[in-house]
């Protein structure tokens, strides 16, 4: 696609469904624990029931979706504004694309409750296999029968009912759980999926809370000077490679804590909470230590732009701050999430905010960019000072436990 409004076209139709399933990635989140937490207690009543829950909520709320995709369309061009040949491709593009909604969804929940019966290898297979078939397809469809933004989008769809297809064969011939005894009363337990809709609503607020904070700091990172919003994007796209370390070790402290949580194992629990701080200090160690001795290196990596290079040198520093103040917030987030406790991290995630918007207002004035990183850097460590302030609550609770069990 050598016409920079096709590129324009998909970047802000991928915009769109990146924000919407950013949203509800909690879906795969929570069912993680869920699963756990059965497979745990080696219940596989449980264990049918935390992915066929999620699975009805995951298929209700595409189909909403689906059915309100021409409101949708309209309010996601009005607040993108894109230029008008850009506008009509990233329509085609939609217009495509979201019929893999529900789709999507469901394969949260699949590799959500895959992870959380410790079927890592068979979850990276399909992701792996998903991202294959897309790229195939987008050559194949772009580059053969020349499709343009349509074979972009059809090739994503394509992908993601490879996917969903490849998860509900893995499920049904690759697991032991037997759907059959499930019945609509066990499905549609009041309590159950009260629980199950508290843990979901926790992690939705969590979420629009790191939204608000990336979409208000990259809007300021424009009033800037379109320079430093490129240099400001770079530096971010290097915070996700780092934050995506952590997000590892997060989905194992998941998996061993709703594993301790179902078998009522106070000792596997203490030992995830030891491992999962051990690690997060040694990881931020060393990834601090990478960025310190290879940082140019690595901002050179996103830009070639020399103007963009420079500018992100002058604040390059503020990310040698990132992994020591975050780590602890990323990785304990799955401590939390395996267990089902998630109102701790609604509640550190809405002062971790607090503190951004404290930063914000009173410091960007004066400072200008180094404020704003100054605020992104509070945000990051809020959320793990806060979180960290309800772990003793979190043992005395796995504690109590064990000692009743």
């Amino acid at each position: 696609m050598d016409n920079p409004a096709y590129i324009g076209g998909v970047a802000i139709g991928t915009v769109i469904f990146n924000t919407m399933y950013w949203l509800f990635g909690f879906l795969r989140i929570s069912t993680s624990g869920f699963a756990a937490q059965a497979h745990g207690a080696n219940d596989e009543l449980q264990e049918g029931l935390s992915l066929i829950r999620p699975f009805f909520i995951a298929l209700l709320v595409g189909s909403i979706f689906l059915l309100l995709q021409n409101p949708i369309e309209y309010a996601a061009m009005a607040l993108l504004n894109p230029a008008s040949d850009v506008e009509a491709l990233a329509i085609e593009y939609y217009q495509i694309r979201i019929w893999g909604v529900p789709v999507t969804l469901i394969n949260y929940v699949i590799l959500g409750w895959l992870m959380g019966l410790a079927r890592i290898k068979v979850v990276v297979m399909i992701q792996v296999l998903m991202n294959l078939i897309n790229i195939v397809l987008d050559i194949v469809f772009v580059n053969v029968f020349s499709w343009g933004v349509s074979g972009v989008a059809t090739a994503t769809l394509i992908a993601e009912v490879a996917a969903l297809i490849i998860g509900l064969y893995v499920i049904v011939r690759g697991t032991t759980v037997t759907f059959k005894l499930l019945t609509v009363k066990q499905i549609l337990d009041a309590s159950a999926l009260k629980k199950m809709l508290s843990v979901n609503q926790d992690l939705f607020i969590r979420t629009v809370c790191l939204l608000l904070v990336f979409n208000i700091f990259t809007y300021k990172s424009a009033s800037f000077g379109t320079e430093t919003l490129a240099a400001n994007a770079v530096l971010l796209q290097i915070h996700y490679l780092m934050a995506y370390f952590f997000d590892g070790f997060s989905n194992a402290s998941s998996i061993l804590s709703g594993k301790a949580l179902g078998s009522k194992d106070y000792s596997l629990y203490k030992k995830t909470v030891t491992i999962s701080g051990q690690w997060a200090i040694i990881t931020s160690i060393l990834i601090t230590f990478l960025y310190w001795a290879f940082s140019q290196e690595t901002i050179g990596l996103f830009t070639n732009i020399q103007e963009v290079v420079n500018i992100a040198g002058v604040y390059s520093n503020w990310l040698l701050l990132f992994p020591i103040s975050t780590s602890i917030g990323i990785i304990f987030y799955g401590i939390f999430t395996g267990a089902s406790e998630t109102a701790p991290i609604r509640k550190s995630m809405i002062f971790s905010l607090l503190s951004f918007f404290l930063i914000f207002v009173l410091v960007v004035p004066f400072f200008n960019n180094h404020g704003l990183w100054m605020a992104f850097i509070a945000f990051s460590a809020g959320r793990s000072l806060f979180l960290s302030f309800y772990i003793p609550k979190l043992n005395i609770y796995f504690s109590s436990l064990s000692k009743n069990y």
